[in-house]
């Protein structure tokens, strides 16, 4: 999910939200300030229902970022390095660079998040209880309630066993360790999220059917996303599966024609576009190192008249939102960074940050095909590039 807004950093990672976070924020203003709030609390003021509501709404959108956040530093406290956190419409997603080396990494990143809700929902109990106590029976009492509650229906969902849910991780982790094949763990969540989601849905419908109200359509709409997001880790887990054991250097293509960040659209038609047979050009700085990426369908967007007085960094996505890899680093950790680039590529750098490579879809595809056809050969079709004494990647200054 890509972030629109960023909102800076908070603990070391950068925080982010997407602008489908405003949909559901007004969704939830409303509903609290025109229903639930009135409903039970009657008696007071418009402005004192909306204020409450927005409070509660943010305060929502704050225990949603705890427990991304809790995910992301037990993540680098594993050495699992973290991309950033984005907000949006169904909660938060926490994007991992890399992925656990273990079960025991893999169970401690998901079990936190649960947890954390779980400890939130305890904590405003906590707090609604002590205004209760003193008296304070009115809309700050609903509000810790209401955080209370939500907490807690947070935690107990995303403990579900079932991918892309936290209880899914939980679950590939248990199958990992004790089928000792991560692929096959993904594969068997997967499996689990995509009936989950369909029971939501059948679920949603039977309500809305029943003529119980229009809330089985939230659960309609979240069930269809858990069975997307499952489908797509499935596909992942499964394409990694027959990548295992390949590394980036094995199939990136090998010192990408670079362009100059300020070049302009017209002068990099002419110059680079019309004598290479690329579509996506890597923007480098002096050293190398990379400052954005350029495709050719985002100079296309630009109109004609335009594109002598557009440069290629206007157009260019962040390198800060490009997928990154090592020379080194196996091909499958990289996979699901790439499939949610829109660009659908990542670029390849080395211990310097120094542009080395790209992997585009036509690379991973030729990696799958060779697997494909040299299974039944009994070979390893990178296995001689593996032993090659040079390394086609490393960066030669001289070249």
């Amino acid at each position: 999910m890509r972030e629109s807004v960023r909102l800076g950093h908070v603990a070391g990672v950068a925080v982010g939200l997407n602008l489908s976070v405003f949909v559901i924020l007004a969704i939830l203003v409303v509903g609290l300030a025109a229903g639930r709030l009135p409903g039970a609390f009657p008696g007071r003021s418009p402005m004192a229902y909306v204020g409450a509501a927005v409070v509660a709404s943010v305060l929502f959108f704050a225990s949603l970022l705890a427990h991304e956040l809790a995910h992301a530093v037990v993540a680098r406290r594993n050495g699992v390095e973290v991309e950033g956190i984005t907000l949006w419409l169904f909660g938060g997603v926490a994007q991992l660079r890399s992925e656990p080396r273990t079960p025991g990494v893999d169970f401690r990143i998901a079990v936190v998040g649960p947890l954390t809700s779980l400890a939130l929902a305890a904590g405003f109990g906590v707090i609604a209880l002590a205004l209760q106590n003193v008296g304070v029976a009115g809309l700050p009492y609903g509000v810790s309630a209401y955080l209370s509650g939500i907490n807690m229906l947070l935690a107990v969902f995303n403990s579900v066993p079932a991918a892309p849910l936290d209880g899914g991780r939980v679950l590939r982790s248990a199958l990992w360790r004790w089928r000792r094949d991560r692929m096959a763990a993904a594969v068997a969540a997967a499996r689990a999220g995509q009936l989950f989601g369909y029971s939501l849905v059948a679920l949603g419908v039977l309500q809305v059917a029943a003529g119980w109200g229009l809330d089985g359509l939230w659960l309609v709409l979240i069930g269809l996303f858990v069975v997307n997001a499952a489908t797509a880790e499935g596909r992942h887990a499964r394409l990694g599966a027959r990548l295992h054991g390949v590394l980036v250097y094995e199939v990136m293509t090998p010192h990408p024609v670079t362009a100059d960040p300020q070049e302009t659209l017209d002068q990099f038609i002419a110059k680079s576009v019309l004598r290479h047979q690329f579509s996506s050009y890597p923007l480098a700085d002096p050293f190398d190192r990379l400052v954005g990426l350029a495709t050719l369908n985002r100079i296309r967007a630009v109109p004609p008249e335009r594109r002598k007085a557009t440069r290629l960094i206007d157009v260019a996505r962040r390198a800060d939102e490009i997928p990154l890899a090592g020379p080194e680093q196996p091909l499958a950790e990289v996979l699901p960074r790439i499939a949610e680039c829109d660009d659908g590529r990542a670029v390849v750098v080395d211990g310097a940050g120094r542009v080395v490579g790209i992997i585009s879809p036509t690379d991973i595809n030729r990696a799958v095909l060779l697997r494909e056809l040299t299974t039944t050969m009994g070979f390893d079709p990178y296995e001689g590039e593996r032993g090659a004494d040079v390394v086609i990647w490393r960066h030669d200054r001289a070249s």
